[in-house]
């Protein structure tokens, strides 16, 4: 073989130069050397190495005494009402209904996630509740994002007493995590409390504008009241020329100027007093009168 070897060397001299070739050989050599010990030995040593530094980080990672529990389950919350609260229209946009089921993540470092479920089965922790998306468009906003409150809730609880019970926590440990854990307000809590405050902000603002629809409307009435009182002392000829074709919106029978009359300011029919029950002596302490058929309008609405 050897033989043969120097026989092709001898073959190709005549085209290239043999100190050349043996170059040639030596770095092609060299490199195919080279990669193989990079790829069979090295490479596979580091990857060794890596794996067990990520296998040591994230066993020094998993809670194990009631201490680090309670903390991984402050991370966790502070996420989640982060996602309900201050990012809610982020976390609103994600939540697409169109989507498969989705779940709401918080995780230790207070950052929250919306995402599918895991595929492990089972799954390293337990789960949030799955299709938060689906209810979105089918309830009013504060009612959904209650009820996603209520089950991170539930969820939050599940894995930190799921990691008690992973080692082995007696009841002593068991009750002691639970106390810290119960001075803490719920999700559900946070998140009602900022819908109410809302609620109320939007409520103290629609009170203003009402106010201020109350007192132009006071104005209008207090005018219509007079106005019917001035009609009563006015000669009853020029009563009845300027109110002759006025009908109650009542019975139907025309304006008589020995009778009291009142407007709805709504929809701008005059009606007998009686026949809507009013007096003039109720009249004047009336702001914005609303007939029988407006009012049950208004509650139909």
């Amino acid at each position: 073989m050897v033989m043969g070897i120097i026989h092709t060397h001898r073959q190709f001299n005549c085209f290239f130069p043999l100190h050349s070739l043996l170059l040639t050989d030596n770095f092609f050599f060299y490199f195919f050397f080279l990669f193989s010990v990079w790829f069979f030995i090295i490479y596979p040593l580091l990857q060794a190495k890596s794996l067990l530094a990520m296998e040591a980080a994230a066993a020094r990672s998993i809670p194990r005494t009631v201490e680090e529990i309670f903390k991984d389950f402050m991370g966790r919350r502070a996420a989640m009402i982060k996602a309900l609260t201050t990012d809610v229209q982020e976390f609103y946009q994600l939540c697409n209904p169109e989507k498969e089921n989705l779940c709401l993540y918080g995780f230790p470092n207070e950052q929250w996630e919306v995402n599918l479920p895991a595929e492990e089965v089972p799954p390293e922790l337990p789960e949030p509740a799955l299709g938060i998306n689906f209810a979105r468009d089918g309830m009013q906003d504060k009612d959904w994002l209650s009820l996603v409150a209520v089950h991170s809730d539930a969820w939050l609880l599940s894995v930190a007493f799921f990691y008690g019970a992973r080692f082995g926590f007696d009841k002593a440990t068991r009750k002691r995590l639970y106390a810290l854990i119960n001075d803490l307000p719920t999700i559900f809590e946070v998140v009602t409390e900022t819908a109410e405050k809302q609620a109320k902000e939007k409520s103290s603002v629609s009170n203003i504008a009402s106010n201020n629809t109350k007192t132009s409307s006071k104005a209008g009435g207090s005018e219509s009241v007079k106005y019917l009182k001035q009609v009563k002392d006015e000669d009853e000829e020029e009563d009845d020329e300027e109110h002759g074709e006025t009908l109650c919106g009542a019975c139907g029978e025309n304006y008589a100027s020995d009778e009291f009359w009142i407007c709805c300011d709504i929809c701008e029919n005059w009606f007998h007093g009686k026949c809507v029950k009013i007096t003039p002596a109720r009249a004047e302490h009336i702001k914005h009168y609303k007939c029988p058929s407006c009012s049950s309008k208004r509650v139909r609405v």
